[in-house]
């Protein structure tokens, strides 16, 4: 592959729900473009796109992978993501290295909440956008009825530039709008006049073309209202300037598995979609935080942004990154501005799904993939020392839905931990923790497709075999009643012996933390043991009398004891301390506390009170609602963790994939006696 200049790429990042057929679409645009031999699916295990095991087995796409497409001495960089929501991360990751986007619809469903959480991400970031309605070629489709679908989402700059033309049911070719011709699948290098039935339709279109045109310019606009219409010309330019401004969102129809519509779509991606040098000018930050300026073009300073990283068991890891000024040269040392760190440009590449094409240089706009960097992570900058650039990292929603991770042999056992790091290292919508309340590994994800795909990986990469189980809830427990402990440690074997006497009150505090205090006079307990019993009342709290969990809100001062001159020690004290706990403990009438966390949960208007209702019935208290933009609400709520651990899963479910939120402990609550049985058994 040769080099492409920054005027000839379009990166072009490819989204929709799963399902709509966003990956048989790149593969008709390779199949067109000559690239490939033939269209084939995931299940098959033969396409470019879809290779893991998890993705051919489950005939849909899991993670991130980049086709370059040559078409007309242009380059266009696909990159096609997942459409499930559990990967969500993924494919916000791999946005921001696209300059354009083209969204697949699916004919055969009503716009769902896939793509419209693509045109929202689209319009927020100001990307151009274009529509490509697939599967046209069921004889049950209505282009109309997506059309009209579209626009009462979207608004009136959704405008057809392509409509089907059928036969007995059957699509026989397509009807260019711009243009007013025809073209027939049975010959295609010709065009032909629009037959009379469609003359009334194509000339609706055309007016709505002409409208959204005439609204890009002002002397379109003049010219449009006093002649009525406008010429090819006119149409071209403003079309250009619409599609740049986001003003006009072209769409285009046909089918991925037939190969049809390919070379239109292929056109206008080139033709109308901007390249990332027209962008001329981006903002970054030096190391100190203070703005830069670069141009977007080969001739200025250096940066390039990792937006995926993969690790290989045997290459190592790969980075894949988009070039945003400059050019970046293979064998050359390159600066990690967040690292602090020089790198070494040993292997450059140009990724073609599963392959790696070996290359010299990347231009500014164009995206590659680097080999074995030491220190660099996902969303890190690459550019030099004598002038560090730092771009902007995205914000990505967190990872909620966890499960705790169980290696099922020893061997498992001895290399969970690395495989698991590495998992997480090439997945930025995973994290892993170790629950200090429960000693459980926790994997947390976006949703449970999202952890099985994880496992899944663990097992067929890193031979690595574990169990999964809902994580427990570390419940704490307190006490409600002041009450005196005693504790007397005796203890005579032969020699010296050891002896300790306390007398302890223990009584609730208003924190979460617990607090020592002395209240001893005449000396019955030498000071040089309070710590030793401070010690002793600390550890056994690690474990309540009701339930086992560690207690908090307990204020415990020493108030009495007893000592002997040889046989008392340390060890005696917090032994004493300890027997002077469990004494206590039952008769201060304890009690289980639950944590509370405040849920902001982001629901489209239609789906709140279900939302609302749901919570209710997981002993949620409704704080507020705040309107959002999009005809969206926020709702607070403060509700108990243990009902939560898998809302993600639920919110979607009663949200059609689109509700998302957002967790943060609050306080620890006492728990209703009539529900400790219930939320002791679940949470074993």
């Amino acid at each position: 592959m040769k080099d492409y200049r920054s005027e000839a790429v379009r990166n072009l990042v490819v989204l929709g729900h799963n399902g709509s057929g966003k990956s048989s679409v790149i593969q008709a645009m390779l199949f067109e473009a000559k690239q490939i031999d033939r269209i084939v699916s995931a299940e098959s295990g033969q396409s470019v796109l879809d290779y893991e095991p998890l993705e051919i087995q489950r005939g849909q796409t899991l993670s991130t992978k980049l086709v370059p497409i040559e078409w007309r001495d242009h380059k266009i960089n696909c990159i096609d993501t997942p459409g499930y929501a559990d990967f969500v991360s993924e494919t916000q990751s791999s946005f921001i290295a696209g300059d354009n986007v083209l969204i697949v619809v699916d004919a055969k469903e009503v716009v769902d909440e896939g793509t419209r959480l693509a045109f929202r991400w689209a319009s927020e970031s100001l990307k151009p956008c274009i529509f490509f309605v697939n599967k046209m070629d069921d004889p049950n489709v209505s282009f109309h009825r997506v059309y009209d679908d579209l626009r009462d989402n979207f608004g009136k700059r959704v405008i057809a530039f392509e409509m089907p033309i059928r036969e007995e049911g059957k699509v026989i070719g397509s009807i260019n709008l711009l243009s007013r011709k025809v073209w027939y699948y049975d010959a295609p290098t010709h065009p032909h006049d629009v037959p009379k039935e469609y003359v009334e339709q194509v000339g609706k279109h055309w007016k709505e073309i002409c409208e959204a045109v005439a609204m890009t310019d002002d002397a379109l606009m003049e010219d449009y209202f006093t002649n009525g219409t406008l010429n090819d010309e006119q149409i071209i330019r403003g079309v250009c300037l619409g599609v740049r401004s986001g003003e006009i969102c072209p769409v285009y129809c046909g089918s991925a598995n037939q190969g049809i519509g390919m070379r239109r779509l292929l056109d206008l991606i080139t033709e109308y979609f901007p390249s990332y040098f027209e962008k001329g000018e981006i903002v970054a930050e030096d190391p100190k935080g203070n703005p830069v300026i670069l141009r977007t073009h080969e001739d200025e300073h250096l940066s390039a942004q990792v937006f995926k990283t993969i690790v290989d068991p045997f290459v190592g890891r790969i980075s894949y990154l988009k070039v945003l000024s400059g050019v970046l040269n293979v064998d050359s040392e390159v600066y990690n501005a967040n690292r602090d760190e020089s790198e070494r440009v040993t292997g450059l590449f140009s990724i073609n799904g599963k392959h790696q094409i070996g290359i010299g240089k990347l231009f500014a706009g164009d995206i590659g993939a680097v080999t074995k960097l030491q220190y660099t992570k996902t969303f890190d900058t690459l550019s030099t020392k004598q002038y560090p650039i730092i771009h902007q990292k995205p914000v990505l929603p967190k990872p909620l839905f966890g499960m705790a991770i169980w290696p099922l042999t020893k061997q498992d056992e001895d290399r969970v931990s690395a495989a698991i790091a590495k998992v997480v290292e090439e997945d930025v919508g995973a994290r892993v923790f170790k629950d200090p309340d429960t000693s459980e590994l926790v994997l947390f994800g976006m949703g449970n497709q999202h952890l099985e795909a994880m496992v899944s990986k663990l097992k067929d990469r890193y031979r690595v075999a574990v169990s999964t189980t809902v994580p427990k809830v570390g419940f704490r427990e307190t006490i409600q009643t002041k009450v005196m402990g005693e504790g007397r440690h005796k203890k005579q074997s032969g020699g010296s012996g050891q002896f300790g006497h306390v007398f302890i009150e223990f009584e609730p505090h208003a924190g979460d933390e617990i607090i020592f205090e002395t209240r001893i006079v005449g000396g019955s307990v030498p000071k040089q043991y309070f710590a030793a019993v401070e010690q002793g009342i600390r550890e056994a709290m690690q474990q309540g009398v009701l339930a086992g969990y560690k207690v908090m809100g307990v204020k415990a001062v020493l108030t009495d004891g007893k000592y002997h001159d040889v046989d008392s020690k340390d060890i005696a004290f917090k032994q004493a301390a300890r027997l002077a706990y469990l004494d206590a403990m039952p008769r201060a009438n304890p009690v289980l506390m639950e944590p509370i966390v405040a849920l902001d949960v982001d629901v489209a208007d239609v789906y709140t009170g279900a939302v609302i209702g749901d919570l209710n019935k997981r002993r949620g208290i409704i704080l507020n609602m705040e309107p959002l933009t999009n005809n969206h609400q926020r709702i607070h709520v403060e509700v108990p963790k243990v009902e939560v651990t898998s809302y993600l899963s639920d919110l979607r479910s009663l949200t059609q994939g689109s509700g998302l939120y957002s967790q943060a402990f609050v306080r620890y609550d006492s728990v209703p006696e009539a529900l400790v049985d219930r939320l002791l058994y679940s949470n074993q």
